[in-house]
Parts: structure tokens; C-alpha cells; sequence
């Protein structure tokens, strides 16, 4: 297993419970392929450095997870199609 650190912004104009749900959501798809989530950081509402369809605010999440490269694989397949989500980031850590 390797580690991975994902930062993602979801849309600012969902509802708070909303965007708990989202993060609970792409949280599975790391554990449903028994991958480990070893910290999980909410950043907070944001300023966008761009406007991203229409969106100048985001919500940023951190997560640092355990996991082989066909989870990541899956959680960048996911959060690229999902339209909660902006933007996403994976960066593999060094060992």
C-alpha cells in the first residue's frame, strides 16, 4: 500500500449537510477497496483563485489515505465525474 494525500473543492452552493455527504462519499470509495483514510481535514469555504463554472467559493477537503494505485484510480474516475466536485488533486508521498 502507498500513501496519497487528495485534496478536493466541492461546489460552495450546496447545502452543508450536502457537502458532508459528498465527503462521506468519496471517503467509500478509498475504504470500499480497502484502503485505510488516515487523516481527514475539512478545510473549509474558500475563495477560488478562478471562477470554475460559474463557482468563485469552493469548500476544500484534505485527505491522506493508504491505499494500492486501482482505489486511487477509482476515487479519480469518480470525483472527475461527479458534478459536486471542481476540482480534485492526487499526489502519491514519498516513502
Amino acid at each position: 500500500m502507498k500513501n496519497y494525500e487528495i485534496m478536493f473543492i466541492v461546489k460552495a452552493d450546496l447545502a452543508e449537510e450536502d457537502v458532508k455527504n459528498e465527503v462521506i462519499t468519496l471517503e467509500k470509495v478509498i475504504t470500499d477497496m480497502n484502503g485505510k483514510i488516515v487523516e481527514s481535514k475539512d478545510l473549509g469555504q474558500k475563495k477560488l483563485a478562478y471562477e470554475i463554472d460559474k463557482q468563485v467559493r469552493g469548500y476544500y477537503h484534505l485527505l491522506n489515505v493508504e491505499c494500492d494505485t486501482k482505489a486511487i484510480k477509482e476515487f479519480d474516475r469518480r470525483a472527475s465525474l461527479d458534478e459536486k466536485v471542481l476540482r480534485h488533486l492526487i499526489i502519491k508521498e514519498e516513502e
